[in-house]
């Protein structure tokens, strides 16, 4: 990144080869430094019986009304031992105001049979450029079992409302080759935004042998919607947290961090969208959280933040709730 670029001083001194303080470094990010969280519900995808609604994608607008997506998966024989999305279809949600929620039906179901998704499809992660949506999501394929690796795949269409075409070159990300790196056996839950003119899919992936809350976060680039994807680096670019959450943030990137690994439940931060490191920690995380993210596809080259989202309330049958914070950044 160009240390010419505008940017709070202490933001200055990290991109400059300095090595601030955490708190030189958290003083150019206010909005970041005492994150609090405050849930409300989101009318319409709230509890029911039976029914297990979670890993709401990030939130999108398109004209007035907002959409997301998330996996389901309904009670039956062999699917509802316990509420997993790996048996899961992807279904969609509409709103006009961002409270009062309509289930709209299924987006995505499982493949045909031999296909890295027969199995399921899960925790969605949507991008929206130039009129098309590419919906990302990762899926299994059968026999199912809890040494089967995940890949992310894409599905295309012309209208957030469907109907959506599987990408012919799925899966667009599969775990690493070498079995020593941190995704080499998961990669999952993307979430998206476009940096420098590059599309830029944050992930998570996990070693085989290595339990979930041993998950990291990666990074893969591509110069179009559909890749092909690059990773970064081998190496994770977060060596905490689950479900993934980031956005154009002031210069940088901002990434909320969940409830698990060494840096859990903290707001991180990258001035150059890779190197990522704390800003603050905070209590009562969004779990599997999707963002309503003011600049994730405008390439802006300053990032407004992020004001809510919707995240998942667990138990025997998951629903989604809506999720407030304090992360807008004020106008220049």
């Amino acid at each position: 990144m160009n240390c010419q670029r505008a940017a709070p001083i202490a933001l200055l001194l990290w991109l400059g080869c300095s090595s601030p303080s955490p708190r030189a470094f958290a003083a150019g990010l206010p909005e970041l430094q005492s994150p609090r969280f405050r849930f409300v519900p989101a009318q319409g995808l709230g509890s029911e019986k039976g029914v297990c609604r979670r890993d709401p994608s990030d939130v999108i607008e398109v004209g007035s009304t907002y959409f997301v997506w998330y996996t389901k998966v309904l009670d039956g024989p062999g699917v509802y031992r316990y509420p997993s999305g790996y048996s899961g279809h992807i279904w969609y949600a509409t709103s006009e105001d961002g409270l009062r929620w309509k289930e709209r039906g299924e987006t995505l179901g499982k493949g045909p049979p031999g296909a890295f998704d027969e199995h399921g499809v899960f925790t969605p992660g949507i991008l929206a450029v130039e009129g098309k949506y590419y919906l990302f999501y990762t899926a299994v394929p059968k026999p199912m079992s809890d040494s089967t690796p995940t890949a992310i795949g894409i599905a295309v269409a012309e209208s957030p409302r469907g109907p959506w075409r599987r990408f012919p070159g799925n899966p667009v990300l599969q775990p690493a080759a070498d079995p020593a790196l941190f995704d080499s056996f998961r990669v999952d839950d993307s979430s998206l935004i476009i940096r420098d003119g590059k599309y830029w899919l944050y992930y998570k992936g996990r070693q085989a042998g290595h339990r979930p809350s041993e998950t990291k976060w990666g990074l893969a680039i591509a110069a179009g919607p559909t890749g092909p994807y690059l990773r970064y680096s081998p190496r994770p670019v977060v060596d905490s947290g689950h479900e993934v959450l980031v956005w154009p943030h002031r210069e940088g990137v901002a990434a909320l961090v969940g409830p698990t690994g060494p840096d859990k439940d903290t707001i991180q931060y990258a001035p150059d969208g890779a190197h990522f490191r704390v800003v603050s920690r905070f209590v009562n995380p969004p779990r599997a959280p999707g963002g309503y993210r003011l600049d994730a596809f405008t390439n802006a080259a300053f990032g407004r933040g992020m004001e809510w989202g919707l995240s998942m309330i667990g138990g025997r049958d998951p629903y989604l709730v809506r999720f407030e914070c304090g992360f807008l950044v004020p106008r220049r």
